[in-house]
């Protein structure tokens, strides 16, 4: 593995010049001429500094630049964020959803709600729906068929056409 006056060598801080000069002097076994030299250990330092910089961890509540309001972490992207217009039209197909759902029973409701995740996300089979309301699957089967059937109504259904494109 290369050590730092080396790969100070290959990186491009030095004038090629140099490079060569060191090449030479390294091979003589000579000192390169001082002003070469200067150059060489300020390339070196440098390179130091970015290799040790790697190995040191950094904040992201850390702040960038001169200026303490922004941190690093402002500037990594949240992928699982919204877009702002995503995030809208999804509150508001929430909305018509939770509308829809108003016009069924309390039960219809609750059957839904579980079956296709509306409240957390995970949809629940019928089994598991069977034993949180303590009757058959077929039953919860009977039910969510009725509900999904006033949810197709023209007349409920007419605001949720929209997002169905």
């Amino acid at each position: 593995e290369p050590n730092t006056e080396e790969l100070a060598l290959e990186v491009g801080y030095l004038p090629a010049a140099d490079v060569q000069a060191i090449l030479r002097a390294k091979a003589e076994g000579v000192e390169p001429e001082p002003e070469v030299q200067r150059r060489w250990l300020t390339a070196t330092a440098k390179v130091d500094r970015i290799l040790r910089s790697a190995e040191e961890p950094v904040s992201i509540d850390g702040p960038v630049g001169d200026e303490d309001s922004s941190q690093l972490g402002d500037f990594i992207p949240d992928d699982d964020a919204l877009e702002p217009m995503d995030a809208a039209a999804r509150e508001m197909l929430r909305e018509q959803v939770q509308h829809a759902l108003a016009a069924l029973s309390e039960r219809e409701r609750q059957v839904l709600e579980l079956r296709f995740g509306l409240i957390d996300g995970k949809d629940h089979t019928l089994e598991e729906v069977s034993r949180y309301f303590n009757v058959t699957r077929e039953r919860i089967r009977q039910i969510e068929a009725k509900a999904l059937r006033k949810l197709r109504h023209p007349t409920r259904s007419r605001h949720l056409r929209d997002y169905l494109g």
